[in-house]
């Protein structure tokens, strides 16, 4: 074979080398770090990038999107001296790329490590039933301080969130017997109150029972009364009725002397009566002359008799 050939296929593949080393595709939401003679050169975006391979070279590949990141459980004391386990999830974004490579050597190891401090801090001053009550202070603080720390490292802390709280089991014990005490305190509450209810309930019905009671017998009695003087009314309108009409009839003559027998009439026969129903009787002293008893009679029926008028 000719050496000219053999020099032609040589460069040809050096070239092919050349040019396959040299391009570098980066995806989207990623950035490469690229060094030229050991030295920062500069950020390869997403796309096609062409470098020079026998002194360029790819020195750190970061995916810029949302990273969670495991904050692993670690034992934090509270103000009131109370051990308790927690655990996070630290959610960052990379967002200088030459920082995060330079900037530290591992830049997501020294977020979890800077967060497991801040936390513990934070922790320190509150008392074990704020730290359970207060997770959204506790994650806004992390937030904060990493925040601050986070920019010389390329990086953006997005949000962290406390997984879990585990306090030791004898503080767990306490909790749920003042849990159970204080619902058996909420329970009886609630049964006193109800039976309070209860009775003021019933009383408010025994007095609007009675009140109803005395209104209607009130009420009976009104109604009474006034039947009793309605018939009594009556029963004086029917008597002076029958008198007005008893004193027109003796306005006759005739009438007068059937009158005058029958109270005769109805004298003698008091007087029999009262003669048959007891053995002992008081009587005037001229009863035997009955005909002066009639007499009288008849002169009292006489003076009833009505003046003429003028």
């Amino acid at each position: 074979m000719d050496l000219g050939i053999v020099v032609l296929v040589i460069l040809a593949a050096l070239g092919l080398f050349m040019v396959a080393k040299g391009l570098r595709v980066v995806p989207q939401q990623h950035a490469f770090v690229l060094e030229r003679l050991g030295r920062f050169h500069g950020v390869l975006g997403p796309g096609l990038n062409i470098i020079f391979p026998l002194i360029d070279r790819i020195a750190y590949r970061f995916d810029l999107r949302e990273t969670p990141i495991d904050v692993q459980k670690q034992v934090c004391i509270t103000k009131d001296n109370t051990q308790i386990a927690i655990d996070g999830v630290l959610y960052l974004q990379i967002t200088d790329a030459k920082a995060a490579a330079y900037g530290t050597t591992n830049p997501t190891q020294s977020m979890i490590q800077l967060a497991q401090t801040i936390l513990r801090a934070d922790v320190g001053k509150r008392a074990l039933d704020e730290v359970l009550s207060q997770r959204a202070e506790l994650n806004a603080t992390v937030v904060q301080e990493l925040d601050r720390a986070a920019v010389t490292w390329g990086l953006k802390v997005l949000r962290y969130e406390i997984r879990d709280i585990t306090p030791p089991a004898d503080v767990i014990r306490a909790m749920e017997m003042q849990i159970t005490a204080e619902r058996e305190k909420r329970a009886t509450i609630a049964t006193s109150e109800g039976a309070k209810q209860q009775a003021i309930n019933i009383s408010e019905g025994e007095r609007q029972q009675a009140i109803n009671r005395a209104d209607g017998n009130q009420q009976a009695q009104v109604l009474r009364a006034q039947g009793e003087a309605q018939a009594i009314l009556l029963v004086a309108k029917a008597t002076a009725e029958s008198l007005r009409i008893v004193g027109d009839s003796l306005k006759d003559d005739n009438a007068r002397q059937a009158m005058n027998m029958r109270v005769a009439e109805s004298f003698i026969a008091q007087w029999g009566g009262i003669a048959k129903a007891s053995n002992v009787m008081i009587v005037p002293a001229d009863m035997g002359d009955l005909a002066k008893t009639v007499g009288t009679a008849f002169r009292i029926v006489d003076n009833l008799k009505p003046t003429p008028s003028s």
